[in-house]
């Protein structure tokens, strides 16, 4: 069951990353981003949490805490947050509990396959613990944007040993010019010697 906007979002308990256990409760007076996705390391998921990591300052400044949680597990996440230089923390449900209180846990299908799987869904909570906004229809790419409503930064991959751009020769195009003004110069010339 989907909690309701406008009601206390569910409490819940569970550990972090590093096995540290986080309590909705433990944060009242903060606002919190509470984001649902998928699985570790694949493309959406990247996205979003790098769209988040790029514009954490942002978030952070309106009084933000950024949550993601997943059913992977707190090695996972550990990678997961090496791998992308993720600045929060990422909650473990393995036991989809959490999954289940928000309802998040959904029969998914997949050429024809149905399946059970994370329902990509960011809460946002008050700092009274109150649920004021459930984004279902989340844009992996500009997630920060649909959270505080303004333009922001688009996700970035790190780079990792980027190669220096090399110069190129002018293109055609821009060379075309000059040889039809040294063509015509040498027409006329001819043209004048006659």
């Amino acid at each position: 069951m989907t909690p309701t906007v406008g009601k206390k979002a569910p409490d819940f308990t569970v550990n972090d990353q590093n096995g540290k256990p986080v309590s909705l409760s433990s944060l009242k007076g903060k606002k919190v981003v509470l984001y649902f996705y998928p699985k570790d390391m694949t493309p959406g998921c990247t996205a979003e949490s790098c769209n988040l990591r790029d514009n954490y300052k942002a978030l952070q400044k309106q009084g933000y805490e950024v949550f993601g949680i997943s059913t992977d597990n707190e090695k996972s996440h550990l990678k997961f947050i090496a791998k992308e230089k993720l600045p929060f923390s990422l909650l473990a449900d393995t036991d989809k509990k959490v999954h289940e209180a928000y309802g998040t846990w959904v029969e998914k299908s997949m050429y024809g396959r149905k399946y059970m799987g994370t329902a990509r869904t960011t809460f946002i909570i008050n700092a009274e613990g109150i649920l004021e906004e459930i984004i279902s229809q989340v844009d992996t790419k500009n997630h920060t944007s649909q959270i505080l409503k303004t333009e922001a930064k688009p996700a970035t991959k790190p780079k990792a040993n980027a190669a220096p751009k090399k110069k190129t020769a002018p293109s055609a195009k821009k060379s075309a010019p000059k040889k039809a003004k040294k063509t015509a110069q040498k027409v006329k010339k001819k043209a004048t010697k006659k």
